[in-house]
Order: structure tokens, then C-alpha cells, then sequence
């Protein structure tokens, strides 16, 4: 990794979550996590260019998990400030989950995404190209 992970967190609705963002060459690793039982439970990956495309894992009772909702709205936060591949892991679970917490989910990630941009701003990733080694 090009550089150490920076986390970023924000709090709201009695739950904190927080993002994980890793450089990787031109690229960004995400992992935004929170509530009572952090995990993976999507995975989101887009480029500039490319539309997102999401693969949910089983959760529990036969369900999916839905975190992907989260990384959708960072990652048209962050689309114009990539550039190379974005992966951005989400796995954020609070026990007992109330509909204001569910609501405070989005704007918690928006808040995350605004974060990430600023630090991408002060920091810009610059793409390189490869160098063919024959």
C-alpha cells in the first residue's frame, strides 16, 4: 500500500460508523464499517467510467445484507475524485436497529463519502501507467 489507512468516522442516531480507505497504487480500498457488529456484508466495485456492481452476501434467515446502500452513496460522492478502481467493502449492523437509525444510515454514509473527498483533495491519487518489463 502507498500510503498507511486513514479511517474516518461520524456519529449520529447512538451508532457510530466509520471508513477505511486504503491507497493502492491509482486505487482505492474502502472497508466502511460500524454499529455493534462490524463485518462484510457487500461488495461494491466502479471506476470512474464504470457503473457500480454489488455482490451481497448471505446474512441471516435467508436474507442479504443490504449495506451496499451505503457504499452507493459514497461512491457517487467519490466518482469524480478516482483515479483508477474503487472497492469499497460495507458491513455495518446495530442490534435492535430503530427506523431513525436506518434513516440516520445514509446521511452517516454521505457524511463518511465528504470526508473521504476533502482527504482525496489534500492527497490526490495520481495514476500511473505500467511499464511493459519485456
Amino acid at each position: 500500500m502507498d500510503q498507511p489507512v486513514v479511517t474516518f468516522t461520524t456519529t449520529a442516531a447512538g451508532y457510530t460508523m466509520q471508513a477505511s480507505v486504503a491507497v493502492i497504487g491509482s486505487d482505492l480500498l474502502i472497508a466502511i464499517t460500524g454499529g455493534d457488529i462490524p463485518h462484510i456484508g457487500t461488495v461494491t466495485i466502479y471506476t470512474r467510467e464504470q457503473p457500480a456492481e454489488t455482490l451481497r452476501f448471505h446474512s441471516h434467515h435467508g436474507r442479504y445484507h443490504k449495506d451496499d446502500i451505503l457504499a452507493q452513496r459514497m461512491a457517487f460522492l467519490l466518482r469524480p475524485y478516482l483515479s483508477g478502481n474503487c472497492l469499497i467493502t460495507a458491513g455495518v449492523h446495530v442490534d435492535g436497529i430503530t427506523q431513525q437509525q436506518i434513516q440516520a444510515s445514509g446521511a452517516m454514509a454521505e457524511e463518511l463519502g465528504r470526508q473521504v473527498v476533502e482527504w482525496l483533495t489534500d492527497h490526490p491519487v495520481v495514476a500511473r501507467e505500467a511499464v511493459d518489463g519485456r
